[in-house]
């Protein structure tokens, strides 16, 4: 029984002296954490997305294509689904940061930014906007590679 407690003793000290040494170790303040933690972030980047994305795929030229079709459509700001278009000159980098949230960068295919305008693929209340053959879903495409 005495061998048994003087085994314990120590481990006891040791375990209040390994206690007493770590309280004394200072807080490291990390910030904030990013806003953009999680988000797919592809290859091309915010670039892509200015030069490609939003005139060919988001903001088409041709009326009946695009998310942002009319300026109260459900992706405008008066529709309040979060892109914005209407200040001048756009705000590409707010817009990036929003478009991000319906990407998947492992699976470019399933990304619900593209998923939801394409025909016959995921139901959209906007009606479907590109059919698979369409040059859009290229250039989203392209914008992981």
């Amino acid at each position: 029984m005495g061998n048994h407690r003087s085994r314990t003793v120590p481990a006891i000290l040791a375990s209040g002296l390994a206690l007493g040494m770590l309280s004394g170790c200072p807080t490291v303040d990390l910030g904030d954490t990013p806003s953009d933690i999680g988000l797919c972030n592809p290859p091309g980047g915010q670039q892509y997305f200015q030069d490609k994305i939003w005139p060919e795929f988001i903001r088409h030229g041709d009326a009946t294509k695009g998310c942002t079709k009319t300026t109260s459509g459900c992706h405008s700001e008066a529709g309040g689904n979060t892109l914005s278009f209407k200040t001048m000159p756009v705000d590409f980098a707010f817009n990036y940061r929003q478009t991000q949230i319906y990407l998947n960068c492992g699976t470019p295919m399933a990304s619900e930014l593209l998923t939801k305008p394409l025909s016959g693929v995921d139901p959209h209340g906007g009606a479907d906007l590109f059919n698979p053959g369409d040059p859009g879903v290229q250039v989203f495409l392209d914008w992981f590679k």
